[in-house]
C-alpha cells in the first residue's frame, strides 16, 4: 500500500538509451524517422508534486531539457547510478544556483556520490574552488525510504549486470531503468502501483539491461493500470509498429509525454 502523495505530474524528459536516437552516422529506420517519437534524449523523468520539482537523473541532454519544458524550478536531482549518461548533466544545475539563488540537492548511495565526486573534481573541491561551478548539498541515502519536502521516495534495488542501481517508488508512480535483474522482494515494492516505468533497450536479449520480452514478463506480473518502457536504442524499432505489438496496457514512452497520477 502507497503512502498518501499529492497528485504528481510524471515528464519523461529523455527515453532513450546511452548514445540517444538518432545516433551519429546511423542510416537505420529509427534514426532516419521522421516521427518524433522516434527522437530519443538521454533517459530521465521529472516529477512535479505540491509545488516542488524533482529529476531522476540528469544526463548529457539536461540543459536542453529543461528548456524544452521550460522549468524554472528545481528542488532536487535524484540519482539512479553513476554512469555517463544519467549524470553527466550536473554542471548544469547551476543555472538554477543563479537565478534561484540557492543551492541544489542531490540523493544517490555513498558509491554513486564518491563516483559522481571523482567525475567533477572542480564540483567538490574543498580549496581552490572554481567560482562558477555548480553549489550542490549532498544527500546520502541507502536502501530505506527517504524523505524530500515530505514526499517518499522508496529506493527499488536492482542489477545493472554487476552494478547494483536504484529505481524509484513515489505514491503510486514506480520507475526503475538500466536494470536486467529484479528481485522479487524488490518487485514487490512496486507493487499497487499505478503506473510503472521499466526499461527495455532493444528486442533481442542483453547483458546489462532488459529486452522488451523481459521487461514485458516483469509488467504482466505486477499489473499496473499504465505501463511505459524507457532507455531505448534505435534497436528497439520504430515507435508506431511497436506499440501495436505490445499488451494493451503497456505503450512505449517518448520525450515529452506527461502523465498525471
Amino acid at each position: 500500500m502507497a503512502d498518501q502523495h499529492p497528485p504528481i505530474t510524471v515528464t519523461f524528459l529523455g527515453t532513450g538509451t546511452s548514445i540517444g536516437v538518432p545516433v551519429i552516422t546511423c542510416t537505420c529506420s529509427v534514426c532516419c524517422s521522421s516521427d518524433p517519437h522516434d527522437k530519443r534524449f538521454r533517459s530521465s523523468v521529472m516529477i512535479e508534486t505540491a509545488g516542488h520539482t524533482y529529476v531522476i537523473d540528469c544526463g548529457p541532454d539536461f540543459r536542453i531539457q529543461m528548456l524544452r519544458e521550460k522549468v524554472t524550478n528545481l528542488n532536487a536531482v535524484i540519482f539512479t547510478h553513476e554512469h555517463r549518461d544519467h549524470i553527466a548533466g550536473l554542471d548544469d544545475v547551476r543555472a538554477f544556483n543563479y537565478v534561484l539563488n540557492k543551492k541544489i540537492d542531490i540523493y544517490g548511495t555513498k558509491r554513486m556520490l564518491s563516483a559522481i565526486q571523482t567525475e567533477f573534481p572542480y564540483i567538490f573541491a574543498e580549496s581552490s574552488r572554481y567560482l562558477g561551478a555548480p553549489k550542490l548539498n549532498i544527500h546520502h541515502i541507502t536502501e530505506k525510504p527517504f524523505q524530500i519536502n515530505g514526499i517518499t521516495f522508496t529506493p527499488i534495488q536492482a542489477m545493472h549486470e554487476h552494478l547494483p542501481i536504484h529505481g524509484y517508488r513515489i505514491g503510486d508512480f514506480s520507475y526503475v531503468t538500466d536494470a536486467n535483474f529484479i528481485e522479487e522482494a524488490e518487485i514487490e515494492k512496486m507493487r499497487g502501483s499505478k503506473v510503472v516505468v521499466l526499461n527495455a533497450l532493444r528486442k533481442s536479449r542483453h547483458p546489462s539491461h532488459f529486452c522488451i520480452d523481459e521487461a514485458v514478463e516483469v509488467l504482466v506480473k505486477l499489473a499496473p493500470e499504465q505501463a511505459y518502457l524507457t532507455h531505448m536504442s534505435h534497436f528497439i524499432g520504430l515507435h508506431e509498429e511497436v506499440n501495436v505489438s505490445l499488451p494493451p496496457f503497456i505503450k512505449l514512452a517518448y520525450d515529452g509525454l506527461k502523465i498525471t497520477i
